[in-house]
């Protein structure tokens, strides 16, 4: 496993990031036996959400037997700073620990819901807050959609945040825009050393038919593809800290086997193997709301 400095943040934290997501109903035995394999592969960073179904309570049954080897994160959709306090309380409690690694404002998509979290009473004030009272160590922004890298420049206009995170792969690269304002972004962030992580790495397309995972896409479950993506970002954006596995237990060992496979295959010759594809096999749309 490599791992990469998180930023200003400090950490050395693995290329691999748990998805928590992927927690959202399962039992309490598939939590721990995922992330357990996780922690063995050597991952040692753990992203949740207060709105990711039974995530953080699933985490909270064991997670006081590995806090002490974990960078861990979460995040608040609230928009005033009233409701994000709540959310972040809520948090620490069913995670069980008194403190939070990072907290990060979720799904801020453009720049009118970054309007509403940056204004006086928003919820930003809650964040600083937290940070300021030492129940978290670094405040963060996350976002889904097309606009994200453009919101994302304009949020470290108006706040030092120590982290953004966003989308990234082979097929978004080539959304007209997209690739431009992302390099933008990372620019603004490097100059302030802003953590850059990633996600949505193996997304393949919007569902279609059946749905045979619990992520909101239809993620890749071949290994050479899931290979390929993984490769495409950690071997072609020396920017990217580390990217978050896919929101489903089932497909762990494909993203560990993958940062592993990785060193084999530049990113010229990932873009190749995903390139390939015809335009309806890999035809992800990232205008719609998809959460991680």
């Amino acid at each position: 496993m490599e791992y990469r400095r998180l930023g200003r943040l400090g950490h050395e934290s693995s290329v691999l990031i748990y998805g928590a997501a992927s927690l959202w109903e399962v039992t309490p035995e598939v939590a721990e036996a995922s992330v357990t394999a996780a922690l063995e592969a050597g991952v040692n960073h753990i992203d949740t959400a207060a709105s990711y179904g039974l995530s953080e309570e699933r985490l909270g049954g064991f997670m006081p037997s590995i806090r002490d080897r974990v960078f861990l994160a979460s995040k608040t959709q609230a928009r005033d700073a009233e409701g994000a306090w709540a959310s972040i309380n809520q948090s620490l409690e069913l995670l069980r620990t008194d403190r939070l690694d990072l907290i990060q404002l979720h799904e801020v998509h453009n720049v009118d819901l970054l309007d509403q979290v940056t204004r006086k009473g928003g919820a930003l004030e809650a964040l600083v807050r937290a940070r300021d009272e030492g129940m978290v160590g670094g405040i963060g922004i996350t976002g889904h959609t097309h606009d994200v890298p453009a919101s994302h420049t304009e949020a470290l206009r108006r706040f030092d945040f120590d982290s953004v995170l966003l989308p990234l792969n082979r097929v978004l690269w080539g959304v007209p825009g997209y690739a431009e304002a992302y390099t933008g972004l990372v620019a603004a962030a490097q100059a302030r050393d802003t953590a850059v992580i990633t996600m949505k790495t193996t997304a393949r397309r919007n569902w279609v038919g059946e749905k045979r995972y619990s992520t909101w896409y239809e993620p890749f479950d071949e290994q050479r593809l899931i290979t390929a993506s993984v490769a495409w970002v950690l071997n072609g954006h020396p920017e990217v800290t580390g990217i978050a596995t896919a929101g489903e237990t089932a497909l762990l060992a494909k993203m560990i086997a993958a940062e592993q496979a990785r060193a084999g295959m530049t990113a010229e010759e990932a873009a190749a193997e995903l390139d390939a594809l015809p335009d309806d096999e890999y035809a992800s749309v990232y205008d719609e709301h998809m959460p991680t």
